[in-house]
C-alpha cells in the first residue's frame, strides 16, 4: 500500500472534544512519524492551558531547581529559643516518630493515657504512608495524620519535604511535592487562587507554578500542615462547587476545594491536624483516605533522639540515664518536645560547666516549661484568657482524678472549658456506640491531668487550698498531684507562672505543705517531695526534724537515688539511714555514695564485696561527722545460698552473710568483720583515720568467701590452711586487730605470730578463742613477739569433758605468761539430764 506523498510534511490534526463530565476515546496512532510542535488542549473543568513536548525539559529543570531550594531551606530548623542566625541540621534532631493506622477504641486509649511506654513494633514507616493495605485494594487520595501539640507533626512533614527533594522518598510515586501551612493561609488577605496560594508558600514564581500544575496531578502531593489552625468562615461550604483552578475565592474556601477533590482531584493529599479538628477534616476530605495516629516517640525513639542531640557518647548516656530514672519524665519523654527541653536544659548545664545532670530542673519545672512552650507557640486566637484557660482545666483535671476517669465526656467538658477544640492540651477522640458515635476528651497523658490539677489548688486562696489538700489530696489516687504540689511552690516557678501567665499562687501554700510533712512518718516519699521543691532552706528546715529513713524489701529505684543525694547534699548530717533487701546494685549505690557520710547512722546491703569496699571508702573519705557507725551486709554467692541455708538451719545456726561494721571517732577507725562462720566469726581492725584512704578492702572481703566456700571440703577446720587475715598487713597504720571464734591449733598460733611480725604498725593482737589445744599452747609457750607489739589471748582449756579453765594468755617482747581462770562446767542442764 503506498502513502499519499502530500502527507510528508502536512500537519496531521486529530481533534476529539467533550462536553464537561464526558469521556474521549482517543484515536490510536501508530507506525506514524509526527514532526512539528505537539498542541493538547484542556477544555475540562479545573484544568486549562497548553503543554508542549518542548515545555517538559523546562518543567523539569524548574523542578530540579525547586528541590534544591527545598533542600536548601528544609534541610535547618529553627527551635523555639533560637536566636536570630541561629539554626540547626534537621538530622541532629528529627528521629522517627511511632505512627498508627488504626483508631484505638476506648480501652486502648484508656491504656495508652495511662501507660508508661510505647512500643514501636507496629508504626507505619513513612514511605509506605500511600501505600494499598494489600494487594486488591487501592492507594489512598487523601491521608490524615493526626497528634497532640509537641508530637512532631511539622518536623515529620519538614523531613517528608527534605526527603523527597533528596530523593529518598517518594522519588518515583510523586513528581512534585508542595507544602502549605495553615498559619501561613491565616495570615493571606483578599481572595488568591491555589497557584497564588502556593507561590506565597513556596519559592517558585506564578509562572512557574502554572507550568507544574499542568503536569500529571496524579504525581502530586499537597501537604497540607496544621488543619486545626486554619480560620474556617462560613463561606467554606459554596453553593456553587469551587472547580476552576485559576479562581480565585478565599484562601481557606480554595484550600477546602482542593481537599474536596474540586481541583485538581487525581493529586494526593497528606493533611496533619491535631485529634479536635479530625472529624471535621474527615468530612471535609475527598476519599479514599487514610487515617494514622502520630504517638510521638516510641522508648527507643526517645533513646535515639537524646543520641541524636548530644552526639556525645558520655553525654547521651549520663542525660538518658538520668531520665529514665525518673518514671514520670521518661514517660512524658513520648513527647518530642519534651525531649527537646530536657535536653536543652541540660546541655545549658555543660555549656555552664556544671555537671550535666547536678540540680537539674524538676519533673514540675518541665512540665511547666512545656505549659508555656505550647501556650507561646501552639496556641492562636484563644478564646479566653491564659490564667482563664489554665484554671479550667484544672478544673477538668480535678473532676476526671476525683472519677478516675482519663477519658472525659464531652457534656462535662463543654460545660468546664469554653473551647476544648482550641486548647492545645486537650484530645478529642470519636468513638463507636452501637450505630452511633460518642465523643470523648482526655488530657495527653494521665501526668498532664495530674499536674494541671495541682496547677488548679496551688491557684485557689488559703482556705480553699487547705481543704482541697486535706479532704482530697491525701487519697490514693492523688499522690503524684501532691509532688506536683511541692514543685508548683518551687520559687522560681512560681516566679515563672505568675510573669509568664498571669498564674498566682498563694504564698501560704508552702507553710501548709510544710507543716503537713513535718508530721508525716519518715519515708522516701518525703525525700521526693523535697527534691521537687528543690529550695535548700526548705529541705534543711524539714530534715532537721525528720532524719530518720529506713526502707526495707522494696526496691531502690534510680530516681529514689536522685531524690536521696540532693537532700543528702543539703544538709550537714542526718541521724540515720537504713536500707534493707532494696536491690541496691552497684549503680544506684554509686549514686548516693557522696552522702553516705552524713548519715550517723547508715545500714545497708551491698550486692558484692566491691560494693562494700566502695562504701567504706566513701564514708572514710569523706567523714565530716565527729562518729560515725556503719553496718553493711555483704552478699550471698547465689550458687551456694540454698546449701548454706539448709544447713546452718538445720543447725540452728544464723545466717552466714559477710557482715562489715564501720565505726568512725576522732582519731581512730574500726571496721569489724562478722564471717558469718563459727570459726574466726568475727575481725576487727583498728587504723588512724588519717591512713586508710586508698587499702583496697575489696581483697579481704574475696578472701573471707573463698575460705569459706571451701567448707564441704573441710577447708574452714583444715590445720593446714591459712586463715583469711594475711590482706590485712597491707592495712595502712594498722594499730591492732581482734579475732573471735578461733581454735587456737599449732597452725593457728604460728600465722598469728607471723602476722605480726610482717605488720610493723600493729601495736597490739587480741584473740578470743573457744579452745587452746595442747598443740597451739605448748607452740605458744615457746614463743615471744616484737618489742612494741603484744599478743593477748583469751580462751579456755578442757581438762575433763565437764569440765573447763579460762585461760588469759600474753605474749610479747619478753615471752609467754598466763592466768588460769577458776574451772566451770561446759555442760548444759539438758546435757547432765
Amino acid at each position: 500500500m503506498s502513502r499519499d506523498p502530500s502527507l510528508d510534511n502536512a500537519g496531521l490534526n486529530v481533534s476529539a472534544t467533550a462536553q464537561s463530565g464526558g469521556h474521549v476515546t482517543a484515536p490510536v496512532l501508530s507506525n506514524n512519524i509526527i514532526t512539528g510542535d505537539v498542541h493538547i488542549t484542556h477544555n475540562a473543568p479545573g484544568v486549562s492551558g497548553h503543554r508542549t513536548q518542548t515545555q517538559t525539559s523546562d518543567i523539569s529543570s524548574v523542578i530540579d531547581k525547586y528541590k534544591e531550594l527545598i533542600c536548601s531551606e528544609y534541610q535547618y530548623v529553627r527551635e523555639y529559643n533560637s536566636l536570630p542566625g541561629e539554626q540547626v541540621l534537621l538530622s541532629e534532631r528529627f528521629t522517627q516518630p511511632l505512627i498508627i493506622q488504626k483508631h484505638k477504641d476506648q480501652t486502648e486509649r484508656d491504656e495508652d493515657i495511662r501507660s508508661s511506654s510505647r512500643s514501636s513494633d507496629q508504626s507505619v514507616h513513612l514511605n509506605r504512608l500511600f501505600d494499598p493495605n494489600n494487594p486488591d485494594s487501592i492507594s489512598p487520595r487523601a491521608v490524615i495524620l493526626q497528634g497532640n501539640s509537641g508530637n512532631g507533626k511539622s518536623f515529620t512533614v519538614q523531613k517528608i519535604m527534605m526527603d523527597w527533594a533528596s530523593g529518598d522518598l517518594y522519588k518515583q510515586r510523586f513528581n512534585i511535592v508542595f507544602h502549605l501551612k495553615c498559619k501561613e493561609i491565616n495570615c493571606m488577605s483578599g481572595e488568591k487562587s491555589l497557584e497564588e496560594i502556593l507561590s506565597y508558600s513556596c519559592s517558585l514564581t506564578s509562572d512557574q507554578i502554572s507550568q507544574v500544575l499542568q503536569e500529571t496531578p496524579e504525581k502530586m502531593l499537597f501537604i497540607v500542615d496544621g488543619f486545626d489552625e486554619l480560620r474556617l468562615t462560613q463561606d467554606d461550604h459554596p453553593k456553587s462547587p469551587h472547580t476552576d483552578l485559576n479562581k480565585r475565592a478565599p484562601p481557606e474556601v480554595t484550600l477546602c476545594a482542593l481537599l474536596r477533590g474540586r481541583i485538581l482531584p487525581e493529586s494526593f493529599l497528606l493533611v496533619t491536624t491535631r485529634s479536635t479538628a479530625t472529624d471535621t477534616l474527615s468530612k471535609l476530605l475527598k476519599a479514599p483516605q487514610r487515617f494514622t495516629e502520630i504517638m510521638g516517640f516510641s522508648s527507643e525513639g526517645v533513646e535515639k533522639y537524646f543520641q541524636r542531640f548530644f552526639r556525645n557518647e558520655e553525654f547521651f548516656r549520663k542525660a538518658y540515664e538520668y531520665v529514665t530514672a525518673n518514671e514520670t519524665l521518661i514517660t512524658a519523654c513520648s513527647i518530642p518536645v519534651i525531649c527537646w527541653i530536657i535536653c536543652t536544659v541540660m546541655r545549658e548545664r555543660s555549656n555552664d560547666g556544671s555537671d550535666l545532670t547536678s540540680g537539674l530542673e524538676t519533673t514540675t519545672s518541665i512540665y511547666a516549661d512545656f505549659v508555656s512552650t505550647l501556650l507561646e507557640h501552639h496556641c492562636q486566637g484563644l478564646s479566653q484568657s491564659v490564667p482563664a484557660l489554665l484554671r479550667s482545666l484544672g478544673q477538668l483535671a480535678e473532676k476526671g482524678m476525683l472519677e478516675q476517669q482519663v477519658l472525659l465526656d464531652e457534656e462535662m467538658v463543654n460545660r468546664t472549658v469554653a473551647d476544648p477544640a482550641g486548647s492545645p492540651f486537650l484530645s478529642k477522640f470519636l468513638f463507636k456506640r452501637r450505630v452511633h458515635q460518642e465523643m470523648m476528651f482526655s488530657f495527653m497523658h494521665l501526668s498532664f491531668q495530674e499536674f494541671f490539677t495541682a496547677l488548679y489548688y496551688v491557684s485557689l486562696d488559703e482556705m480553699e487550698f487547705e481543704e482541697k489538700f486535706t479532704n482530697v489530696c491525701l487519697k490514693a489516687q492523688f499522690a503524684a498531684v501532691v509532688k506536683f504540689l511541692f514543685g508548683l511552690i518551687n520559687k522560681d516557678v512560681r516566679h515563672t507562672l505568675k510573669r509568664k501567665h498571669g498564674v498566682c499562687v498563694h504564698p501560704n501554700a508552702q507553710n501548709i505543705l510544710k507543716f503537713w510533712l513535718s508530721k508525716r512518718r519518715d519515708s522516701l516519699e518525703t525525700l521526693h517531695h523535697l527534691f521537687e521543691l528543690h529550695e535548700e532552706r526548705f529541705v534543711k528546715e524539714v530534715l532537721n526534724v525528720k532524719s530518720e529513713f529506713s526502707v526495707k524489701s522494696t526496691p531502690l529505684r534510680r530516681i529514689d537515688c536522685w531524690a536521696l543525694l540532693y537532700c543528702g547534699q543539703c544538709c550537714q548530717s542526718m541521724k540515720k539511714l537504713s536500707l534493707h533487701e532494696c536491690d541496691i546494685t552497684s549503680e544506684k549505690l554509686a549514686m548516693i555514695l557522696p552522702v553516705l557520710h552524713k548519715f550517723e547512722k547508715l545500714e545497708l546491703d551491698a550486692e558484692s564485696y566491691s560494693d562494700m569496699a566502695a562504701v567504706i571508702h566513701a564514708v572514710l573519705r569523706g567523714r565530716t561527722l565527729s562518729s560515725q557507725r556503719v553496718t553493711i551486709v555483704g552478699p550471698v554467692n547465689k550458687h551456694e545460698y540454698l546449701r548454706r541455708y539448709v544447713r546452718f538451719r538445720e543447725q540452728g545456726l544464723r545466717s552466714n552473710n559477710t557482715s562489715v561494721y564501720l565505726s568512725i571517732s576522732e582519731d581512730l577507725s574500726s571496721v569489724h568483720i562478722d564471717t558469718g562462720e563459727t570459726n574466726m566469726r568475727e575481725v576487727t581492725v583498728t587504723f588512724p583515720q588519717s591512713s586508710i584512704n586508698h587499702f583496697d578492702w575489696t581483697n579481704i572481703f574475696q578472701e573471707i568467701e573463698a575460705w569459706k566456700d571451701n567448707e564441704e571440703d573441710g577447708g574452714i577446720d583444715d590445720e593446714d590452711g591459712d586463715m583469711p587475715i594475711f590482706s590485712l598487713q597491707s592495712v595502712p597504720g594498722l594499730k591492732m586487730m581482734e579475732l573471735s571464734g578461733l581454735t587456737l591449733t599449732e597452725r593457728c598460733v604460728t600465722q598469728m605470730i607471723c602476722f605480726s611480725e610482717n605488720c610493723p604498725s600493729l601495736r597490739e593482737l587480741r584473740i578470743e578463742c573457744e579452745d587452746v589445744p595442747e598443740d597451739g599452747l605448748g607452740l605458744l609457750q615457746k614463743s615471744h613477739t616484737r618489742p612494741d607489739c603484744e599478743l593477748t589471748i583469751e580462751g579456755s582449756i578442757y581438762y575433763t569433758e565437764r569440765w573447763r579453765a579460762g585461760l588469759k594468755i600474753s605474749l610479747n617482747a619478753g615471752g609467754f605468761s598466763m592466768e588460769e581462770l577458776p574451772l566451770y562446767s561446759c555442760l548444759t542442764e539438758s546435757d547432765e539430764d
